[in-house]
């Protein structure tokens, strides 16, 4: 299918259709409103600095430019949308951090077993992006939700715009899981039986996040499966296929980084509450209603910091990793934006954005400190 027939479908099936007077474009880092019959425009920077880089990123890789001056705008390709590829960052940032960690404290870096591990990471979770779309579509949920922000929530909608047919992705979703779990063989063959273990936890609840008989995504236990799966499972994992040891300083360094990929899943789920209520997928937004979870969004951002200070308190991570606590002052925009916005589902959109971007950031900046860490017992 043409580029600009494929983005006028998916702009229609996303609801996203000009004011009557208004036309709005939504480009990388900015918003503009652009007034019919006036020369005047307005333009409001949205984000800035650190805050802008991943809506950035989003943008310029998943071409989310919506307008209504042209019906043939550019969009990306399928695959991008199907697998929601921009969003692999949460694989990079914990396979990054376990990586690093095992420099500094061991000094040992082997690039191969590091992409041996990104890769078998990033399938897993392509894996389950594409199951995940699947059996929200058996659920309904994708179908009945009105609420959804792009790219944010709502699935990839390529089902729901009739562009992919549902076992197209649940087929391809487990060819993912399979290559994967090659590559696990592969790391399991090569550097020791840990491995086994953390790729069946993954694959296990990654596969049944949504799918029957567990349907783990309504249980109230999906968000700290992600948690699990997303921060010790992977940061030990990356370490331990660097280094063939276990330790400790991976799991407790790894919390900021998991309760944030934990939060990213949080946020995401308040425009999908009530599509999700409805089809009785009971996560704890739907439990705690979106007044509740937003109060609950802003204890566990705190709670990101205070394990970070906690573990470098404890003498097991290290201190350079405090420059993780830069995130801080977006993280209080971001809970003020939920505070105020929790019953706006398009309102709340910056709040989604800001999620995503505190856990790369503070993930990079951790890695960072490890580097540091390293250089500074190299040169000592």
């Amino acid at each position: 299918m043409a580029g600009r027939n494929l983005g006028a479908i998916y702009r229609a099936a996303a609801g996203d259709r000009p004011q009557r007077g208004k036309e709005w474009v939504l480009l990388p880092g900015r918003k503009t409103e652009i007034t019919s019959g006036s020369s005047t425009q307005t333009s409001r920077l949205a984000t800035r600095s650190l805050h802008g880089i991943i809506v950035t990123l989003i943008s310029q890789s998943e071409e989310y430019r919506m307008t209504a001056q042209s019906p043939t705008a550019k969009m990306p390709p399928l695959w991008v949308i199907k697998l929601r590829a921009p969003f692999f960052t949460a694989d990079l940032t914990p396979v990054l951090l376990g990586a690093a960690i095992a420099w500094a404290r061991v000094g040992t870096f082997n690039p191969w077993y590091f992409l041996l591990t990104l890769v078998g990471a990033i399938c897993l979770n392509a894996g389950t992006n594409m199951t995940n779309d699947y059996f929200d579509h058996v659920w309904g949920s994708d179908e009945i939700n009105t609420e959804f922000a792009n790219p944010f929530t709502g699935g990839s909608r390529l089902i729901q715009m009739g562009l992919v047919k549902p076992k197209t992705f649940l087929w391809q979703g487990i060819g993912f899981f399979v290559i994967g779990s090659l590559i696990g063989l592969a790391l399991i063959l090569t550097r020791g039986p840990l491995v086994l273990w953390l790729g069946i936890v993954g694959v296990f609840s990654g596969y049944f996040y949504t799918a029957p008989p567990f349907r783990l995504a309504g249980t109230g236990l999906g968000e700290l499966l992600i948690g699990l799966n997303f921060g010790p499972l992977m940061v030990l994992g990356s370490y331990y296929t660097q280094t063939r040891a276990f330790s400790w300083e991976p799991v407790i360094g790894s919390l900021p980084v998991a309760l944030l990929i934990a939060l990213v899943v949080w946020i995401n789920q308040f425009q999908d509450m009530r599509a999700d209520a409805a089809v009785g997928k009971a996560h704890w937004v739907v439990r705690l209603g979106r007044k509740r979870a937003a109060a609950a969004y802003g204890l566990m951002l705190a709670a990101t910091y205070l394990s970070l200070a906690a573990g470098v308190i404890l003498g097991v991570v290290t201190p350079f990793a405090l420059l993780g606590l830069l995130t801080a002052p977006l993280a209080i925009k971001a809970y003020r934006v939920a505070r105020v916005h929790y019953d706006h589902p398009q309102k709340l959109v910056p709040a989604n954005a800001a999620t995503i971007q505190i856990h790369l950031l503070t993930g990079l900046l951790m890695t960072l400190g490890y580097v540091i860490q390293g250089i500074v017992g190299w040169l000592l």
